[in-house]
């Protein structure tokens, strides 16, 4: 019954690892742990193959010299549309791409400015802010040692600074009762989220569909209009939704919705992931946390619940040890699976005159992974090395595999149209939320044992762990 069918379907294409189950193929092993079946296949049949999985059949590019021929094929290997029917179905909005909302999609992904540049730095400054405003408030309860779950304590903080920041305060008097409200079901929502991906039925999922209906209507109209201080991000897709009359306000508040998972459902966990490591690493914990306190001491700044720290864009990339260490716990956590759809038949060329034959409607995937964890680009690649990214006190870009330089060395935010256009403020969000932890507080593990991926998430983005794990934290003297 383990027997692999593997055989070419015409010339050209590459062989295809079929499977004895009807529909499903490979889905079950592939689920299993895609990291592993992926590199079993890389032994056995080189570099480009095809896996049956679930009704779809998925070409893996395991070459990364090659990702710049899949990337830069947009034309013919779309992302946008396949995206949308996922997100659509996910968070309960109509499809985009079926001509109702015409130049919607466009409309919104113009938007994105808002993250970018000058409005990047505005937002970051909102950020650092509702950050600090945070961390005073545990600052004023830390009188001595206060022990928490690491992840639960990454999961309040992130989330309600991002909520702040993007959608403004809640002005009633348990504002943040409310948040804590909206947090603990996006948590539960959250938890389905692999499974709503991976094209299983709502009505399937327990409680789920009645979690997000509730959650939706926590951005109907008549309740964001009550929300003080939003982002201009957030107005401007307002602005354009009050444009489209086939729009519903449920299906407004639905792509609100979304939005708001796109901005924290993989931020959090790749904050706990960047504290978690740290913590187990004293050496990283002290190198990060000495760069932070040569930078307050150069720019006459204190640090403490009653002093404000202003943080530039250029200060901020200027931590190269701070950004190091998130980096390396990115390339130690994330498992994002880029696809493309082929829009018609067409041969794919590849460098050294290699051709691979698709079909229309064949997905083509990038799997970074694999490069993440390749030891030809990274010595030792299960050690977190928390200075991996520096050399000669500079940032380190140049990574190399079999003597050549690599175009792709770390891609966690996906790559080419389908790049997360939100990657550069939750960067400075991770940043910040490590800076004024370290810059307040002496911190350090409370439990010793070892917290592992949850591989439940692989293929989406940033893997969970899989227990949450107890850290103390007191005002530093």
């Amino acid at each position: 019954f383990f027997l692999l069918f593997v055989f070419n379907r015409k010339t050209g294409e590459p062989p295809l690892i079929n499977g004895w189950i009807p529909y499903l193929g490979k889905a079950l092993i592939f689920r299993k742990d895609a990291f592993k079946f992926l590199l079993d296949q890389q032994k056995k049949l080189g570099d480009i193959f095809t896996v049956h999985i679930a009704g779809r059949y998925i070409t893996f590019i395991m070459d990364p010299f090659q990702y710049v021929y899949v990337i830069r094929n947009s034309k013919q290997l779309e992302f946008h549309e396949f995206a949308d029917k996922m997100a659509s179905k996910t968070f309960d909005y109509p499809a985009l791409s079926k001509g109702k909302f015409p130049d919607l999609k466009e409309n919104l992904h113009r938007i994105y400015q808002y993250l970018q540049g000058k409005p990047l730095d505005i937002i970051s400054d909102h950020m650092m802010k509702n950050l600090q405003d945070i961390f005073e408030w545990k600052c004023s309860q830390a009188t001595d040692w206060e022990t928490e779950k690491m992840y639960k304590f990454c999961c309040s903080v992130m989330f309600e600074a991002s909520f702040v920041t993007l959608y403004g305060r809640v002005p009633a008097a348990d504002g943040h009762k409310v948040i804590s409200e909206i947090r603990d079901k996006f948590i539960k929502f959250d938890a389905s989220f692999p499974y709503l991906a991976a094209n299983i039925p709502i009505e399937l999922l327990g409680a789920t569909k009645k979690v997000r209906k509730e959650l939706i209507h926590h951005f109907l109209l008549q309740n964001m209009t009550k929300w003080l201080g939003g982002s201009k991000v957030v107005q401007a897709r307002q602005d354009i939704f009050e444009k489209y009359e086939l729009l519903g306000d449920y299906d407004k508040a639905a792509h609100h919705f979304a939005f708001l998972w796109a901005s924290v459902g993989n931020t959090i966990p790749a904050t706990f992931w960047a504290m978690y490591y740290l913590l187990r690493h004293p050496e990283a914990l002290a190198a990060v946390r000495d760069e932070i306190d040569h930078l307050l001491q150069s720019t006459g700044q204190e640090r403490g619940p009653t002093y404000n720290i202003h943080l530039t864009r250029e200060q901020l990339d200027n931590l190269v040890y701070l950004e190091s260490a998130l980096n390396e716990s990115l390339r130690m956590c994330s498992s994002s699976m880029n696809i493309r759809i082929s829009q018609e038949d067409f041969v794919l060329k590849l460098e050294g005159n290699q051709e691979v034959g698709l079909r229309k409607g064949d997905w083509i995937a990038l799997y970074p992974q694999i490069l993440h964890m390749d030891p030809e680009v990274y010595e030792d690649p299960k050690e977190y090395k928390f200075d991996r990214y520096i050399e000669n006190g500079k940032k380190k870009t140049t990574f190399y595999k079999a003597g050549r330089k690599l175009k792709y060395f770390l891609m966690p935010f996906g790559s080419g149209i389908s790049m997360c256009p939100g990657r550069f403020l939750a960067m400075n969000e991770m940043k910040m939320f490590l800076f004024l932890l370290l810059a307040h507080f002496d911190v350090e593990l409370a439990e010793n044992k070892a917290v592992r991926l949850d591989n439940s998430r692989m293929g989406l983005g940033i893997l969970l762990p899989d227990a949450d794990i107890a850290f103390r934290y007191k005002l530093r003297s």
